[in-house]
């Protein structure tokens, strides 16, 4: 009798956790694997059996040692890059590298090129223009950026070219990677690890953790050091990135527990078949979400179709009056976060790795229950 109510009470329990599971679709701080919740919650309070929590170690110890030549390493091994790149954990976010790129790499009278697809790109340009000349190849602001220019020129004389990936704010993507007679910087901070490229056109990437790698907290920056020491300025020590590299991240006390957790979600990754297989799952999630944008008659989509992102799938209501309605069916339904950017308004629903096709699919009859009583 005892025996059968406990499993009855353990049936009960797992029913209501499964009824009551909520899906994060912010676009970050977002959501990470269930394992690795588990695995850094534990080390919060233990690491490793060595008596001491992961936060209260210290960032010179052999123990976090490991885990940031841990990291390191599957940064190459995810992007298949070799040791041309150094790789640091940084802090500030992606948009103190929006400074510190011009800073170190544009000197005063040179010009820089960049791709305006965005918010995050027109701040990048903007801090860019504190330190040199900046050359808009092409923007597609004209249209309230919905969808990526195709043709441009990008001048043989700049010092380097600079594009923004993934466009988490309007849900624009570069589907290929373009080609470039300067060096290339890429902001991946919103699609990271999702999908396969080839890493060596790029001779720099930087991305904010909290997407796709782990925490707020750290952002990561690959770079070839032959960009460096180009640039006659005198450079605060904190900004340079030279500092960093030769003191391997480690100049300040960098953010050991967002390290930490970007290398378990790297690890993770590594675990389900790296880039190549998430690639296939986050095609097949981002298909399913506009399969049914396109299909339901109470909304539609905002980004040219060639260019709609696979991480931030975006829409609108076909009468506006009836988006505050939606929102509020779907959060008390667990589909938490589609609210859009304040600045783009609609809905937006952040699809990155650790979301899984179980959450995309309750987004959908959300969706469909919605049309039934609205439609």
């Amino acid at each position: 009798m005892g025996r059968q109510f406990h499993f009855s009470l353990i049936t009960f329990a797992v029913n209501f956790y499964l009824l009551m599971k909520k899906y994060n679709f912010y676009s970050g701080p977002s959501i990470l694997p269930k394992e690795v919740f588990e695995q850094s919650s534990k080390a919060v309070l233990e690491l490793d059996n060595i008596g001491l929590s992961l936060i209260e170690i210290s960032h010179r110890s052999k123990e976090f040692m490991d885990i940031l030549e841990e990291a390191k390493s599957l940064v190459k091994e995810l992007l298949g890059i070799g040791d041309e790149y150094q790789v640091l954990f940084l802090q500030g976010g992606a948009s103190m590298q929006f400074c510190m790129i011009p800073f170190n790499l544009l000197g005063e009278g040179e010009t820089a090129a960049y791709l305006e697809t965005g918010v995050w790109s027109k701040k990048a340009i903007k801090e860019a223009k504190m330190f040199g000349n900046v050359d808009i190849v092409a923007s597609s602001a004209d249209k309230n950026f919905s969808h990526i220019p195709k043709q441009y020129t990008i001048p043989s004389t700049a010092k380097y070219f600079h594009i923004t990936t993934n466009n988490t704010i309007y849900g624009s993507q570069l589907q290929k990677m373009p080609e470039s007679p300067v060096p290339m910087i890429g902001d991946m901070s919103s699609d990271i690890f999702s999908r396969r490229f080839d890493a060596s056109k790029f001779d720099m990437i930087y991305a904010g953790a909290q997407k796709n790698m782990g925490p707020s907290g750290v952002t990561l920056v690959v770079l070839k050091e032959s960009l460096l020491g180009k640039v006659k300025r005198q450079i605060p020590t904190m900004l340079d990135y030279n500092t960093h590299i030769k003191n391997g991240s480690l100049f300040n006390t960098p953010c050991t527990f967002a390290i930490y957790v970007s290398m378990l979600t790297m690890r993770w990754l590594k675990s389900k078949g790296g880039v190549a297989a998430i690639e296939k799952i986050n095609e097949e999630k981002a298909q399913k979400l506009y399969a049914e944008i396109d299909r339901n008659s109470l909304f539609e989509g905002v980004v040219a179709k060639e260019d709609r992102s696979r991480m931030n799938i975006t829409w609108v209501a076909k009468k506006p009056e009836s988006e505050e309605a939606f929102a509020k069916f779907a959060k008390d339904n667990g589909c938490i976060g589609i609210k859009g950017h304040r600045s783009a308004g609609g809905f937006r629903a952040s699809l990155y790795n650790a979301m899984p096709v179980e959450g995309v699919n309750k987004l959908i009859e959300v969706m469909q229950e919605f049309e039934k009583k609205n439609g």
